[in-house]
């Protein structure tokens, strides 16, 4: 090994829809992954091998190698982890790449206050559930849409969302519309969207003057029409009516700030505030499953495969 390189051996590997967009024939937020490289993901291992001058073996850190159980690493391209905050395997979610877009996605780009109306879709998932937490613990009314009665239940009973909806009893932009202005009788000031389609386009719909849309996922879109997206109505003229900011939001947006989320939401974890679920795989060869598995609901809260 050279100066500065370590020998991590994986323990969890993370599962993420933005991975079938890397699958896309055309240009996304990156370059399509050609056939034969490493599907590339994040990581949570152990150091087995060290020429740091920082990290020593018996380390556990997170670093984004792919789907492979051994990698070869520069020591500054790894995350230390603190295993007295939570497990190892948070690095992947709750205080991970999930959390962040979250958390900026939410605070920052949201502009959250106190007292509003905020509508997450994908609320079970790992960036929604961490989303409706943090919209309660800013004092905000929150709605979830989950595709089932066992996460609208986790929702509620677990995370204190306000109210839920079932996407798949309003599969219509009508039936929709009408769930959300019964659960949201003074309109929506905040829509975190993981999922698009007509969800998001109920949402539009009934949202307030001013209200923001922060657009972190579309996995409706995903596995069908990603390079030919689905034609939705024609909602631009509402955006001019109600003056919406939309904006789009990633987590490599703030790659450089993760000590700053981590130092809240560190403390949100170890205290309690902030609770989260891992739906835990066990085995390198179901990866493909797993990630299959995202697109059918299999998951609540953070998917992972330990290996």
């Amino acid at each position: 090994m050279k100066k500065g390189e370590i020998v991590v051996k994986a323990k969890y590997i993370s599962v993420d829809p933005y991975m079938r967009i890397q699958q896309s024939a055309l240009n996304s937020w990156e370059v399509p992954h050609p056939l034969g490289v490493v599907q590339g993901s994040g990581m949570a291992g152990e150091i087995i091998a060290s020429n740091s001058d920082t990290l020593k073996i018996g380390d556990w850190v997170n670093c984004y190698t792919g789907w492979q159980q051994y990698a070869i690493v520069k020591d500054t391209e790894v995350r230390l982890l603190d295993t007295k905050i939570a497990t190892v395997s948070t690095s992947l979610g709750i205080l991970g790449m999930p959390a962040r877009v979250a958390y900026f996605g939410i605070i920052e780009a949201g502009k959250i206050k106190t007292g509003e109306t905020v509508v997450v879709s994908g609320a079970a998932g790992a960036v929604g559930s961490t989303v409706v937490q943090i919209a309660k613990l800013k004092g905000c009314r929150v709605i979830g849409i989950a595709g089932s009665q066992e996460k609208m239940n986790f929702l509620e009973q677990e995370l204190d969302v306000d109210a839920t909806i079932n996407y798949k009893e309003n599969k219509t932009q009508e039936s929709m519309v009408k769930a959300l202005k019964t659960a949201c009788p003074e309109g929506v000031d905040i829509y975190y969207d993981n999922v698009g389609g007509v969800i998001t386009d109920a949402v539009i719909d009934v949202v307030n003057v001013g209200a923001r849309i922060l657009v972190c996922g579309q996995i409706s879109q995903y596995n069908h029409a990603l390079d030919k997206p689905e034609m939705g109505p024609r909602f631009l003229h509402k955006v001019l009516y109600k003056r919406i900011t939309i904006q789009g939001i990633l987590a490599r947006d703030y790659n450089d700030r993760m000590p700053e989320m981590i130092s809240e939401m560190g403390s949100w974890v170890k205290d309690g505030k902030i609770k989260y679920k891992e739906t835990i795989i066990q085995g390198f060869e179901k990866l493909p499953k797993a990630l299959s598995g995202l697109f059918d609901g299999e998951n609540t809260g953070k998917m992972i495969v330990k290996v």
